[in-house]
């Protein structure tokens, strides 16, 4: 019992972060299910998945409510995204357990250096509207539902800044947007996992309820907050991210 309020409360708290940063929480999630619960890469990565597939269901209505996602953008995205998650996913599994993890953490710095290169420099105004439509999308759908499926964060980590530095698109438009792709290729990454063996029930399903229970409060407080503040934000998350992972490894 003492166990599964833990895992209840801790589903809160990435929930929360989930909804922040427009990524389901399992990005933080897989890190300290390993680090703190010493589960395996591939294991911490399905595990985590139980959590971010219903979150990222409910962040991605949240998000349409208060700014609507656009079907032709959405689209390409999402099925492009879970077309490549099911090859990635197929991928992950076969993957010695520390050689992932290693590419996990490179894979996390590499987005925080990214993200910390567009914060010193100046771009264009962000927009609702996309500099760049079909078959970019298209790309960029691919290339992040590979890392979705491989890395089991969805591809919405790999979206979000892409869209807001080449798309030119605000930040809180790209992590809706970016939810569109994730809750496909989150859920056939879940279903390959599963299938896999590669799934803690146990811990994944407290994690999840705990989850629902307060990404809507992680969206709001993204509406909220400045468009630099909310980047600064999430590049410390990913840099926090990688740091935990690099002590585990």
């Amino acid at each position: 019992m003492i166990e599964f309020v833990l895992y209840l409360v801790f589903g809160a708290a990435l929930g929360t972060l989930g909804g922040l940063f427009g990524i389901g929480g399992g990005l933080i999630a897989i890190p300290m299910l390993g680090v703190l619960f010493g589960l395996d890469q591939q294991i911490a990565q399905g595990t985590a998945l139980v959590m971010v597939v219903p979150n990222v269901m409910l962040a991605l209505w949240r998000y349409h409510q208060r700014n609507k996602i656009e079907l032709r953008y959405a689209l390409p995205l999402a099925s492009m995204g879970f077309c490549f998650a099911w090859l990635g996913s197929i991928w992950a599994v076969g993957i010695d357990a520390q050689s992932m993890r290693i590419g996990f953490v490179a894979f996390l710095i590499a987005l925080c250096a990214y993200n910390l290169v567009r914060m010193f420099f100046t771009s264009a105004a962000p927009s609702t509207q996309m500099n760049h439509s079909w078959p970019w999308l298209g790309v960029l759908g691919a290339a992040s539902g590979t890392m979705g499926g491989l890395f089991g964060v969805g591809g919405a980590v790999v979206a979000t800044p892409v869209l807001t530095s080449v798309f030119g698109t605000t930040q809180v438009v790209a992590q809706g947007l970016s939810l569109a792709l994730a809750l496909p290729s989150t859920g056939v990454t879940l279903v390959t996992y599963g299938v896999h063996h590669q799934v803690n029930w146990m811990i994944g399903v407290p994690l999840a309820i705990g989850g629902l229970m307060s990404i809507s409060w992680g969206v709001k407080i993204a509406h909220s907050l400045p468009e630099r503040l909310l980047r600064a934000l999430f590049c410390g998350f990913l840099l926090c991210c990688a740091v935990m992972l690099v002590f585990k490894a």
